[in-house]
């Protein structure tokens, strides 16, 4: 009995496929399709899907992510009972998990292999310098402890205009696009479990959203929200989102926002600092932070620390670090703390 041939849709599907997988390689090794991407298919692709996932108010990300597991789960359950279609129906999910692989990167990962901020902004990194660095030190920490205000409320929906303005005044060679109105956050089911992973925001990139955690503190908001801005609008690497978020932050006129730029750059400060400087002038620098904003962060710190699990923490950890990795960000979870080299090479 002769097989049946592969049906016209059939072949039309994989060639489909075959095609976006060979364009997704190609972006993975030549840094100028990449930028190509980000600047000419990204744009579109983003705001098409965005404005498609504003129409509903939560997050399509969880709903597809949940999909995809029972989906699984039942093909898997099929596969054991139907002995006879165990092929069919492995063939099936590799071709789910491969058009899912090619959704993510077209929908927006293949951002991780754009140019570099350096070359998109036309700066050389700067290498440390002893005194360049204790420079940058003494002009931020007296920034800092100026811009202190106490922040018990926030209105969210001012805070992300007044962003949103910042990003849209940035020269187009830089390489972000505008924010639209309706790339608004959206609300979470799962928000106790980010908040036990330590997650406070990320970048839905299988339908352009942006999800901030609903525990944040208020002036926390500005900041993280900058930060998950910038991924909506093209930026793949942590180091380049905190970047933006933080000069975004301290360019508005709002004192909140500023103040929430100002600190939510500080743990990667103290992570230069305490990297570089001898322990006696860490322990000096760090007495010239002004009180109210150690007691701040201690008190941050404590507040996570009674939403976070330990075990899955670090389980997210590794895998988002491997994931990093994989995606060209060769420091992994480190890339964050990158960001002060961004800053003393492109200042703010």
């Amino acid at each position: 009995m002769r097989k049946p041939r592969p049906c016209l849709p059939d072949v039309i599907r994989w060639s489909i496929l075959f095609l976006l997988l060979a364009f997704i390689f190609t972006c993975r090794f030549h840094a100028a399709t990449g930028e190509w991407y980000a600047i000419h298919i990204y744009p579109v692709v983003s705001l098409t899907l965005s404005r498609i996932a504003s129409i509903v108010p939560f997050s399509l990300e969880e709903l597809l992510v949940v999909g995809v597991l029972i989906g699984s789960i039942i093909g898997v359950l099929l596969a054991r009972r139907r002995r006879r279609k165990v092929r069919f129906i492995l063939i099936r999910l590799l071709e789910t998990a491969a058009w899912l692989y090619v959704w993510f990167y077209i929908g927006w990962g293949a951002n991780y292999f754009r140019a570099s901020f350096y070359e998109r902004l036309h700066v050389e990194p700067a290498n440390y310098e002893e005194q360049a660095f204790r420079s940058f030190l003494q002009t931020y920490t007296d920034s800092l402890n100026a811009s202190y205000i106490r922040i018990d409320s926030l209105n969210p929906i001012s805070t992300q205009r007044l962003i949103q303005a910042q990003y849209r005044s940035l020269p187009t060679h830089y390489g972000l696009q505008a924010p639209q109105e309706w790339q608004m956050p959206k609300r979470l089911c799962f928000n106790r479990l980010y908040s036990g992973v330590g997650v406070l925001g990320f970048m839905g990139p299988f339908f352009s959203e942006m999800q901030l955690n609903e525990d944040l503190l208020p002036s926390q908001y500005p900041f993280t929200y900058a930060h998950e801005l910038s991924h909506l609008l093209g930026i793949s690497s942590e180091a380049e989102a905190n970047y933006w978020a933080f000069r975004t932050c301290i360019h508005t006129d709002n004192p909140a926002i500023r103040y929430s730029g100002y600190i939510g750059l500080l743990p990667y400060v103290i992570i230069n600092a305490r990297a570089t400087l001898p322990a006696e002038d860490y322990r000096l620098w760090a007495l010239t932070i002004r009180q109210e904003v150690v007691r701040e962060m201690g008190q941050r710190s404590d507040y996570w620390k009674e939403r976070y699990s330990p075990f899955i923490g670090a389980i997210q950890d590794k895998v988002y670090d491997l994931f990093l990795k994989g995606n060209r960000v060769s420091t992994g979870k480190k890339n964050y703390a990158e960001v002060i080299q961004m800053v003393m090479s492109a200042g703010v």
